[in-house]
């Protein structure tokens, strides 16, 4: 599987999603390749299972054709875990 984490400028929060979501993948040991990328590059993406970004983007993600996973609270390891849970228990 493979998903992508985005946020509007590529560098902050998509980073900090990507690095508490690829510790939660590697404790379940979860076979999901993570990359992380700006918001405008979302398109050039392709073969992309889901994305997460935080919840104020996920319309812009869905509007641009990807499943969309939105995270309300950067910090809040439980809502990832979640999030990658129902993705990998749906996919």
């Amino acid at each position: 599987m493979k998903g992508l984490i985005v946020c509007r400028t590529g560098m902050g929060s998509s980073l900090m999603l990507k690095i508490k979501a690829q510790r939660i993948i590697d404790k379940h040991s979860w076979d999901i390749d993570l990359e992380h990328d700006v918001l405008s590059g979302l398109r050039t993406w392709q073969n992309i299972d889901f994305v997460i970004t935080m919840s104020d983007l996920t319309d812009e993600v869905e509007a641009a054709g990807f499943r969309a996973i939105g995270i309300t609270d950067l910090m809040n390891s439980e809502e990832m875990e979640s999030a990658l849970t129902s993705i990998v228990q749906n996919h």
